[in-house]
Order: structure tokens, then sequence, then C-alpha cells
């Protein structure tokens, strides 16, 4: 900070401090929707129709939430919607930020964070990705086992920066990001509704964007463990991780990822956005279905 930087006189929004923002931001959502929800929902791109089936919502712009982000990505509406789906109160983002848009990490984690204050006992968390595995066809659905925080090799992390021990531990494991008490809640409600051929269980990697990967970018990170490439979604798992919740992480394909220089056709967000809306009606009934599921494991004291 430069001398004149420190001299100057404080707007009231650098006055209130991160976690005071946090509470602000809670207090006027809980004002307008008392109920506590059970699940928070995050809407991948294209896929935010899901947030148009929860009952009886409450709808807040994030421009309306106290010191909450806005979103500025074709296919992300920017706005939250708390309801019941699948018989459990949720809270949905529909539209979420990205490290591309110039948000810092940290940033990102404002609204994350916001959910798991609001008392969620689950994250569930959507995107659109590129298939590196051979295997899987546009259109398949990966549940998230693990995940590489590429960003993370390269110093980028939400958690980095002064700790307030009211987010959770300053260490925070990631062994069990994603644990098999949600996937197979997600693998049983997928197999009731005909959709087991078409789910699949991977290893996202996340990159920075907004480009998509060069074909030796993308071998290199198939040959590290990668089934599937994006551009978010760890982020937000870390910091609801941090906070004791429970996420599970589901990636529509959308494309395959070039692997070779010499082959014809390249990734667009158009394409992103077809394959997501073709798919969309199943993932919104297998997300209906788990959270129905959830809500029992809740209420059972199971989760």
């Amino acid at each position: 900070m430069s001398e004149t930087d420190a001299k100057r006189p404080k707007t009231s929004e650098e006055e209130v401090g991160e976690y005071e923002k946090l509470e602000q931001a809670v207090a006027f959502i809980q004002s307008k929707f008392p109920t506590k929800p059970v699940i928070g929902i995050i809407c991948g791109s294209g896929l935010g129709g899901l947030a148009d089936l929860v009952k009886e919502p409450t709808r807040l712009t994030y421009s309306e939430i106290p010191h909450f982000p806005t979103s500025t990505v074709a296919g992300h509406d920017g706005s939250l919607i708390l309801g019941e789906l699948g018989g459990a109160p949720v809270v949905v983002m529909k539209g979420r930020l990205h490290f591309y848009e110039g948000y810092s990490l940290r940033r990102i984690a404002h609204p994350i964070r916001t959910l798991c204050k609001l008392g969620i006992k689950a994250l569930l968390v959507t995107n659109a990705a590129g298939g590196l595995n051979t295997e899987y066809k546009v259109g398949d659905l990966m549940l998230l086992k693990d995940h590489l925080n590429l960003p993370g090799f390269a110093g980028q992390n939400p958690l980095i920066g002064p700790h307030d021990e009211r987010y959770g531990g300053r260490f925070v494991p990631m062994s069990k990001a994603y644990p098999k008490q949600l996937r197979d809640i997600a693998t049983a409600a997928a197999e009731e509704l005909g959709l087991g051929s078409v789910l699949r269980q991977g290893v996202y990697a996340m990159v920075a964007g907004p480009t998509y990967e060069t074909p030796a970018e993308a071998c290199l990170i198939a040959r590290n463990g990668a089934d599937a490439v994006g551009m978010s979604t760890v982020p937000e798992v870390i910091v609801a991780v941090q906070a004791g919740v429970k996420c599970m992480a589901m990636s529509l394909i959308t494309n395959n990822v070039v692997l070779n220089v010499d082959e014809e056709g390249e990734a667009n967000h158009a394409e992103v956005l077809a394959a997501a809306n073709a798919r969309q009606p199943d993932v919104q009934n297998l997300f209906i279905n788990i959270c129905t599921r959830i809500k029992a494991q809740v209420d059972t004291g199971k989760l």
C-alpha cells in the first residue's frame, strides 16, 4: 500500500470486514426467506433451468444482496433462488463466479460461505466440462470422485490470505472432498431414473481459463489422471469443505477435448450451452431425486 493510499479516508465498504460482510449478506437473505436451507446448489453453464423448478421460490438478484459479487458470463443468470426442491429446503445459485472474470478466488469464496452460513448440510455443484477420457461421450454425466486443482499449483487458492477461524480450519484436508455417501446417493438416483449408463465417476481438472486448452495442455492434464476439464467448481468445494459442508459435484460432458493438433473442430461456448440444454431435463430430474434422498438422510441423522 502506498503512503497516499494509507492516508486516504476509507469508504464505508472498505470499513466493513470480510466476516461482517458475510453476516450482512446472510441477514438480508434470512429477512427474505427465514427457512433454513438444507441443500445448496450451484448451477453451471446452461444448467440454470434447475432453479426454475424450485417450488414457492423467493428470488434475489446478486446485485441486491449486500456485498454479493455478480456473474458476467452468458448462461449464468446471477440470481439466488430459495424454496423447495424434491421436498427439501434449498438455496440455488443460478449462475456462478469464475476466476477468469477477474474475481480473486477469495472473492469467489464469499457466495459459498454465504450458503454455508445459511445452514446447508450439503453443497451440490454442477458444471459443464470437456471430456478428456476418450471413452466419454458428449451428454455423459461425470460424478466427481477427486480433482486436480491446477491453479492451486500456481499459488491460487481461495483460502490464501489472512485466516479467520470462523470460516473453519487453516489447513484443510481434501482427501475426502467428494464423500462416497453422496456419490452413492447420486448413483442410486441415476439408476432409478434410467441414467445409470451415462453416469460415470472420474477426476475433474480445473484450469483458470478463459481460453480452452491446447492439445498439448490437454494431453498433459489427461496423462496426470484427469477425465474431464473445466474452469470452476474446485474453489467452491474447497471453501465448503473448510466449513464442514459435504459436497457432491457433477460435470456434464459438453464437448470432447481436442487432443491432436490435426483434429477437425475446436471447442466453443455455444457448443457447450447447446449440449447442456439438450441434457438439462435429465439433470433436473436427477437433482430433484438427489435432493429428496439427501433430505431423508438429514431427517434420519445420517448426514
